[in-house]
């Protein structure tokens, strides 16, 4: 069995593209206002609450129960949470955080930083593939789909088995990642993960967890013991939010 013994995958905690995100939908704008990069986008303020909330909790469970291991994507928001999540004891004060660029959020291409208001209105084609494709197959020009997402997150996973057999490994990554992981491990398909994404938006700093239980399936596997779970932040008493990122009308 080449699997880590537990998988945690988290949600970075909240952003500034988040926060700018709601600002430009409540003005019904096609743009939303930020001036940097989506792979510089930083946590906001709540965001680092959020993430230190998150280590406090693992900080109170018992050595064996906390990560042994931490990759990142490389984008700002994740690697921040990362770091305020060591910084609050959630694991050992000198684990390194690895990146990993294919733990990236999805590519937007052209809609990068548009609502849905300005995708329909400055990119109407775009909305109509959209709409006839589904979420699922659509790739915008210069981004991705989230089978694209899907094929570069199975590379990942083979990664993990190889290096990280039988170690407890967190991951800190992006909304449309935590689904598309949930798609690979799980083995569901199209219509079954979509269905989860209209249940709810995955929490910032919320917990999806796996476990390796050597008794399923022919050689053991990793299986879902929870999902979107912030018990930490509503321990912590700190707000929960679960906005998209900003480029929100065209998130997978």
């Amino acid at each position: 069995m080449n699997w880590p013994s537990q998988l945690i995958i988290v949600r970075h905690g909240q952003s500034a593209g988040n926060v700018a995100r709601d600002v430009a939908h409540e003005a019904e704008a096609d743009r939303i206002a930020l001036h940097n990069r989506d792979a510089d986008v930083p946590l906001s303020d709540l965001g680092r609450e959020q993430a230190t909330a998150l280590g406090h909790w693992f900080a109170g469970m018992p050595a064996d129960e906390r990560p042994e291991v931490l990759l990142s994507s490389p984008y700002l928001r994740a690697l921040q949470t990362g770091e305020h999540f060591r910084a609050a004891g959630g694991t050992h004060a000198h684990e390194p955080i690895c990146f990993d660029e294919r733990l990236r959020e999805k590519e937007f291409g052209v809609l990068d930083g548009l609502t849905t208001m300005g995708i329909a209105n400055v990119f109407p084609d775009q909305a109509e593939f959209r709409r006839l494709l589904g979420k699922f197959y659509h790739r915008p020009p210069g981004g991705e789909s989230w089978c694209d997402v899907i094929l570069r997150l199975r590379s990942v996973l083979d990664t993990i088995s190889l290096h990280y057999r039988g170690q407890r490994v967190m991951i800190f990554t992006h909304q449309v990642v935590v689904l598309c992981l949930r798609y690979i491990i799980e083995t569901l398909d199209e219509a079954a993960i979509l269905a989860i994404d209209r249940e709810a938006n995955v929490a910032n700093c919320s917990i999806t967890e796996y476990r390796l239980d050597p008794h399923a399936g022919a050689t053991g596997k990793l299986v879902l013991a929870r999902y979107n779970v912030t018990a930490p932040m509503q321990q912590q008493a700190t707000p929960v939010t679960s906005e998209p990122d900003q480029i929100a009308g065209a998130r997978g």
